[in-house]
Formats: structure tokens, C-alpha cells, sequence
């Protein structure tokens, strides 16, 4: 069926108009970013095909360049488009922790970080530097690992806290198994860091693994 013999109630544009973007499902939302269907198949309709076809809206979104232009109705100009699309939703994460106070609003650190690291293959140790007003200040990733584990010193995390001028921290690091359950190395390397950060009057305010779409806090765990 053409999008154009839909009432309007069932056009994307118009159901977000008028009814705001959380009304409309994943397909609706693609059919607005892709904008035009193919021969035989409306816009919504080839929208609902890619989500079948990848599984979700995170297997699409982190799919290659050649994965993605490769599937029908894609190609080069809407990887481009796409990639803009998430490096703008990443910034807009990053200038809301940098105005609130990020340590209330635990859930805006979990979207910023699912974010930041969707799609990692290999393990990495990231820092947020805050504020005393536990504003971000910045983020930055300290270490790199294989898939399995990432070397973290305790020394160089000092170090970048101060350099930094930060007055807390939260760490934060991925599972690229999906999982995010904490390990017992987890634990072990956030208990050195609390007490080498101590001595310079830096707080630990929370260890964060992302593992897919989930967040486990060490704070809301009680392991902080």
C-alpha cells in the first residue's frame, strides 16, 4: 500500500506531530530517517524488513559500512546520514551530563555510556571526570583490552584525575560479551583505584559495566 492511501493518523510525519516521537514504533521512526520506500514496497514496510533482517535497531546501527550498504534501500549517502544521526544523539548525552549533575541522574550516565561505547569489540576503561557540583567535565578512555580484559594502573588513573583538576570520578567499562555482570577482577581493580584515589582526595563515585543494552552499577550493588 502507499504511504500517501494511509490516513494520516498512520503517516510517521503526522503521528509525530501530533502525537510526539515515543508514540511511534522502531519501524516508523526508520520510515522517517529513510524517507522513501522501494518499487512495491512503502517506506514503513522497508523499515520493518531491515529490522527483521539485522534483529534490532543496534545490530543495524553498528553494522559495517559495507554490511550497511549492502541491504536493500541503503547505501552510502544514508550510512552517512545515520552515522550523523548518532554522533549528534552522543553529544546531546554529553552536553546533558555536563549541565546536571550526573551522579543524580544515574540513568542519563547509563544512556551517555551505552552510547559511547556501542558497538566495541575489544574491552576498554573509560573515566568520567566531575566537578564538585558532580558535573561532567570530561570523559576519556584510559586503556584499551583485548575482548576478555583491559590492564588498568591505578598510577595513570591518578595521574589523569589530577591533571584534570577532578574532584570525583566514575568509571565505567564494557563487556563486549553482552554481559554485564561484574567479575571478581571488576571488583579487585575498583577497590585499588578507590584507595589510591583516596589519598588525594578524589571520590569514587560509582563503576558502571555496560554490556549491550544493559548498565550494572557498583554503586546501586553496594560494591561502593
Amino acid at each position: 500500500m502507499q504511504l500517501t492511501s494511509l490516513p494520516n493518523s498512520l503517516r510517521p510525519r503526522e503521528k509525530l506531530i501530533s502525537k510526539g516521537a515515543k508514540a511511534l514504533t522502531d519501524a516508523e521512526l526508520l520510515a522517517i530517517f529513510l524517507r522513501t520506500g522501494l518499487p512495491g514496497m512503502n517506506v514503513i514496510e522497508l523499515a520493518q524488513h531491515l529490522l527483521n533482517e539485522n534483529k534490532s535497531l543496534h545490530n543495524l546501527f553498528n553494522a559495517s559500512i559495507e554490511e550497511f550498504c549492502s541491504q536493500k534501500g541503503l547505501g552510502t549517502a544514508k550510512y552517512v546520514q545515520l552515522q550523523a544521526v548518532l554522533e549528534l544523539s552522543q553529544r546531546y548525552m554529553q552536553e546533558r551530563c555536563q549541565r546536571d549533575a550526573v551522579f543524580n541522574s544515574p540513568n542519563s550516565v547509563y544512556d551517555y555510556l551505552t552510547i559511547q561505547m556501542r558497538g566495541l569489540q575489544q574491552e576498554v576503561f573509560m573515566v568520567l571526570y566531575l566537578d564538585s557540583q558532580n558535573r561532567l567535565v570530561k570523559d576519556e578512555i584510559l586503556f584499551y583490552g583485548t575482548i576478555n580484559s583491559a590492564s588498568v594502573y591505578p598510577r595513570e588513573v591518578v595521574k589523569a584525575a589530577l591533571k584534570n583538576n577532578a574532584a570525583a570520578v566514575i568509571f565505567a567499562h564494557n563487556h563486549p560479551s553482552g554481559i554485564a555482570e561484574p567479575s571478581q577482577a571488576d571488583k579487585l581493580i575498583t577497590n585499588k583505584l578507590q584507595q589510591a584515589l583516596q589519598l588525594v582526595d578524589i571520590s569514587v563515585l560509582d563503576h558502571i559495566i555496560v554490556g549491550g543494552e544493559t548498565c550494572v552499577s557498583f554503586a546501586e550493588r553496594g560494591l561502593i
